[in-house]
């Protein structure tokens, strides 16, 4: 490959995903790390994309979609309902993941009177917990990606891969027969740290996300211990899923209406 076809490839990749490590990259052009380093450094002069540590970023993302404030105005009862839920899964004093979902935060919003020791790499979520006197917060090193309120890149997979929790409350953009995804390339590896660094794996997700492939994939069903939906996630699927030894929990829709305001 021709370093101008290659260098092209790049730019369309981090135009399609916004952020990317440089293994990432590395391995989508097939090259090494250090041959992508430069053409990264000759795109950044172009003006097109912007060098990050370890790794680098497009510099006019192309849509709102992964916007933390756009993205919690859809299915706004139902994420509340599964919320509050999955926070009664909780006990008092456990450690607790929490990803940069948005259903994750109205989770978040209910555990603050089980004292819990929070491990993040969601800005919104820290900041739920700023003033408070009786949760502990640990914010994860990484890249701060503004639009989507989080902290990504190798930094934030490296302090996830060191650390250990009760339990992982995750979310997603979509889940089938063979596991679950998510829209944005840049949060995998993060998740799947977290998922190994968890002793039980909830994720949350709404019964849009129910027969929903995204552009990349999490993990598998039996990599998880319970998904918490709404009551519209499809009767079949969810059968599906439980067969395969996951718990599934539907919010009834009186979860969302005990919420204050």
């Amino acid at each position: 490959m021709q370093t101008e076809e290659r260098q092209a490839r790049l730019e369309d990749y981090l135009k399609k995903v916004e952020f990317a490590s440089l293994e990432e990259l590395a391995r989508h052009v097939d090259v090494s790390v250090s041959t992508v380093r430069r053409d990264l450094t000759l795109l950044e002069e172009g003006g097109a994309i912007r060098r990050t540590h370890g790794g680098a970023r497009v510099v006019q993302p192309r849509t709102d979609e992964f916007v933390f404030r756009m993205r919690d105005t859809r299915q706004v009862a139902e994420k509340e309902a599964i919320g509050r839920v999955c926070a009664e899964r909780v006990g008092p004093d456990q450690s607790v993941i929490l990803d940069a979902g948005t259903t994750v935060y109205h989770a978040a919003s209910h555990l603050g009177d089980k004292k819990p020791h929070i491990l993040t790499n969601s800005l919104p979520v820290a900041n739920l917990f700023s003033s408070s006197g009786m949760v502990e917060v640990v914010l994860s090193g990484g890249v701060l990606y503004p639009r989507l309120g989080v902290l990504v890149g190798p930094l934030t997979v490296r302090a996830f891969s060191e650390m250990h929790a009760d339990v992982a409350i995750m979310g997603g953009s979509g889940i089938t027969e063979e596991g679950i995804y998510n829209t944005h390339a840049l949060l995998i590896d993060i998740q799947k740290a977290m998922i190994r660094a968890a002793r039980t794996v909830v994720f949350c997700l709404d019964h849009t996300k129910f027969g929903r492939k995204s552009m990349s994939y999490i993990c598998g069903l039996g990599d998880i211990d319970c998904v918490i939906t709404d009551e519209q996630a499809p009767d079949e699927l969810v059968r599906h899923i439980r067969k395969q030894g996951v718990d599934v929990i539907r919010a009834p829709a009186a979860a969302a209406e005990k919420a204050p305001g």
